[in-house]
C-alpha cells in the first residue's frame, strides 16, 4: 500500500515538473497537446469573429454572378462575369463555389458560407500543424504565431469568403501527402489547387524539383500526367465551347492587379506599378532568380535529370544531344573550377613512454 502511494506520487512530480512543460513548449516532438489546444481554442475564436465582427464585402457577390452564369447554362468562359469584372479562375473553382452557390441559398446566406469558410480553416490548420509534426524542426510555442495570432488570416478565411482558402487547402494536403510519400494523390491535390486559383502554380517549379530528385525524369513525366490530366477533365464542358476563351481567361498571366489592393508595392507611385514595363521586370526577375538557384544550388539534382532525359530518348535527337554534350560539359567546367583537393597530412603524436 505504501509502495503503491509512493508511486503515485512520483507520478504526480512528474507531470508538474517544469522539465515535461518544457518539453511540451520547446520540443517539436512533444507538439500534439499544443496543437490540440489550439485547434480548440481557434474553433471559439472563429465562432466570435462571425458574431461580432462584421463581413466584409469584396468579391462574393462577384464570384456568386458568375457561376450563377454557368448555372444559367452559359459555358463560354468570354461570356461569364460579375461586378468585379470576367471570370478568371479555372474550372475547379466553378464547381465548387457553385456548390457553394446553391449550398447558401444563391449566395444570400452569407452567414452559412462563413461558417462553411471556418471549416474550411480548421480543416487547413489541421493539415498545416501535421506538416509541422512531420517535419520535426518547428518548436510547439510557435503554432500559435501560425493562427490564433493573426487577424489577416481570419479576415480571408471568415470574413472575406475569398477562393485563397480553397486552393491553399488543396496544396497543403498535396505537401502533407508529398511528406508520407504519396505522390501520386498528391500530385492529385496539386492540380486541384491549381484549378481553384492559378497561384498555386508559383509552387510548381520547387514540386518539378522534388520529383526529379525523388524520382527521376521518366517517372516525373508520369506525375506531370497526373497534374494536367484534372484540369483537362474540369475543364471539358468549357473547353467544348470555347477552348481558347477558357485557356486565356483561366490562365492569364498578363492580368493586373489593381492599385488599391497592393501590400508589397505600394512604396512605388501607381504610374510604375501599372507599367507594363515594371510588369515584365518582375516576371523577367523570378525566372532570373530560378535560374539561379538552378545553377548554384539544384545543378546537380538537374545535371543527373538532363543526362537521364537524354540516355532514355530513343530514337536519339538532335536535342537530346546537344543536352547530353552540354550536361558533360557542365560537369567537366565545375570540376575545373572547383578547388584543388589537396589531402591534410595525418599529424601523429607520438605518446610519451612511461
Amino acid at each position: 500500500m505504501a509502495a503503491s502511494t509512493k508511486s503515485k506520487w512520483k507520478r504526480l512530480k512528474e507531470s508538474l515538473s517544469p522539465k515535461l512543460y518544457m518539453k511540451y513548449a520547446f520540443h517539436p516532438e512533444y507538439c500534439l497537446p499544443a496543437m490540440i489546444l489550439l485547434i480548440v481554442a481557434e474553433i471559439f475564436v472563429n465562432l466570435i469573429v462571425i458574431q461580432k465582427i462584421k463581413y466584409t464585402e469584396i468579391d462574393w457577390t462577384a464570384y456568386m454572378q458568375e457561376v450563377e452564369g454557368v448555372v444559367n447554362g452559359t459555358y463560354d468562359y468570354l461570356k461569364l462575369k460579375g461586378d468585379t469584372g470576367p471570370l478568371v479562375y479555372p474550372a475547379g473553382f466553378v464547381y465548387i463555389y457553385t456548390a457553394l452557390y446553391y449550398i447558401t441559398d444563391h449566395g444570400t446566406n452569407i452567414k452559412l458560407g462563413q461558417y462553411i469558410f471556418a471549416v474550411l480553416y480548421i480543416l487547413s490548420l489541421v493539415v498545416i500543424f501535421d506538416i509541422y509534426r512531420r517535419c520535426k524542426t518547428i518548436p510547439p510555442y510557435a503554432y500559435i504565431f501560425m493562427c490564433c495570432a493573426s487577424y489577416r488570416i481570419h479576415s480571408i478565411y471568415i470574413l472575406r469568403l475569398f477562393n485563397d482558402p480553397i486552393a491553399m487547402l488543396f496544396l497543403y494536403i498535396a505537401v502533407d501527402l508529398f511528406l508520407q510519400d504519396k505522390w501520386s494523390t498528391g500530385c492529385l491535390m496539386f492540380s486541384l489547387g491549381v484549378s481553384v486559383k492559378m497561384n498555386v502554380l508559383l509552387f510548381a517549379p520547387a514540386l518539378l524539383v522534388l520529383l526529379l530528385v525523388r524520382h527521376g525524369t521518366m517517372a516525373t513525366a508520369k506525375y506531370l500526367t497526373i497534374c494536367a490530366l484534372p484540369q483537362i477533365i474540369l475543364a471539358i464542358p468549357f473547353l467544348l465551347v470555347n477552348p481558347w476563351g477558357y485557356i486565356i481567361q483561366s490562365f492569364n498571366l498578363g492580368r493586373q492587379f489593381f492599385y488599391v489592393w497592393t501590400v508589397n508595392w505600394r512604396l512605388i507611385p501607381e504610374d510604375l506599378f501599372l507599367d507594363k514595363k515594371f510588369q515584365l521586370l518582375l516576371l523577367a526577375s523570378h525566372a532570373v532568380c530560378l535560374l539561379l538557384f538552378f545553377h548554384f544550388k539544384w545543378k546537380r539534382i538537374l545535371l543527373l535529370g538532363c543526362i537521364e532525359l537524354s540516355w532514355n530518348t530513343y530514337p536519339s535527337t538532335v536535342f537530346s544531344s546537344s543536352l547530353l554534350h552540354g550536361s558533360h560539359f557542365i560537369i567537366l567546367t565545375s570540376l575545373w573550377w572547383s578547388p584543388l583537393y589537396t589531402p591534410q597530412k595525418k599529424v601523429v603524436v607520438a605518446s610519451k613512454m612511461h
